[in-house]
């Protein structure tokens, strides 16, 4: 019987974990790159009652008898399915029409990634983003980029030199940035690789729509956009949330009717349990 009243609990803090993950969801339905969550449970120990029999010449084989204690949180997994592209009119936000990740360094010196373009220029030419982590590519203030990197330790933070002296900064679709100089000359500045991460279901979630790379996510490796099999860039727009708002609400019932029948569970037994103080009366 107390069994029971632990597989109940166990059961509601399943549940509850599972709301958390859809609630989170759906407070991000409107956020740029954002990627969706869900919860997976798995069932907990098993206390065995009667060990399986084998058949011999005298009678036949019998089976395992096992009561199980319950539920747990099994995994709670990032869903990298790519969602669609929103206009902005800025042309600085850029959007990776594929896979791949930005790779950004913040104020303390961290490296992390994000699908979040939503870029700017700042005062002393530095490509950063909305949070003003810099982004990592490539300067080149002396001639035509003719190399690109794969390397981590050939790329740097963009920092275009004399920013004042260029107009018409472009963000191309090979991740390359062209302007035109004092001499009407159209050049390219600088360039921006989008890297390709091997398990990208292993990088861990920092926040601000930002990604470091765990233990199981592989190497990440800088290409051209387009190339390595990541996407190509798209200027003037942004990444949507992949968040699907039927689906949430469908998990959302059912989530709720799983915690309420474990609650159930709990009244019904400490209703037995009464019954069964009350048996001294």
């Amino acid at each position: 019987m107390m069994k029971a009243l632990y597989s109940g609990v166990s059961g509601m803090r399943s549940h509850q974990t599972k709301m958390d993950v859809i609630g989170n969801n759906i407070a991000n339905v409107n956020t740029y790159g954002f990627k969706s969550q869900r919860a997976t449970f798995r069932d907990v120990y098993y206390q065995t009652l009667r060990n399986p029999g084998a058949p011999d010449t005298d009678r036949g084989g019998t089976n395992a008898s096992q009561v199980g204690y319950g539920a747990q949180v099994g995994s709670i997994d990032t869903i990298h399915t790519i969602s669609g592209y929103t206009p902005t009119g800025k042309q600085t936000d850029i959007y990776i029409n594929g896979d791949g990740y930005l790779r950004v360094q913040n104020s303390s010196g961290e490296t992390l990634y994000t699908r979040l373009g939503a870029l700017n220029f700042d005062s002393e030419g530095n490509l950063v983003d909305v949070n003003g982590s810099r982004v990592i590519g490539l300067d080149n203030q002396s001639g035509n980029i003719t190399t690109t990197p794969t390397d981590f330790t050939s790329a740097d933070v963009i920092s275009i030199k004399d920013y004042e002296d260029y107009r018409n900064i472009t963000i191309n679709a090979d991740g390359s940035i062209t302007a035109v100089d004092t001499t009407d000359t159209i050049v390219t500045i600088a360039w921006i690789p989008v890297y390709n991460i091997p398990n990208q279901d292993a990088l861990i979630l920092e926040g601000d729509s930002y990604y470091s790379v765990g233990n199981n996510a592989g190497i990440p490796e800088a290409f051209v956009p387009g190339a390595g099999g990541t996407g190509p860039l798209v200027t003037g727009g942004l990444e949507m949330s992949n968040v699907d708002l039927a689906n949430e609400f469908s998990d959302m019932i059912i989530t709720q009717r799983g915690f309420q029948a474990n609650t159930k569970i709990i009244s019904v037994v400490d209703q037995m349990l009464e019954e069964l103080v009350n048996l001294k009366r």
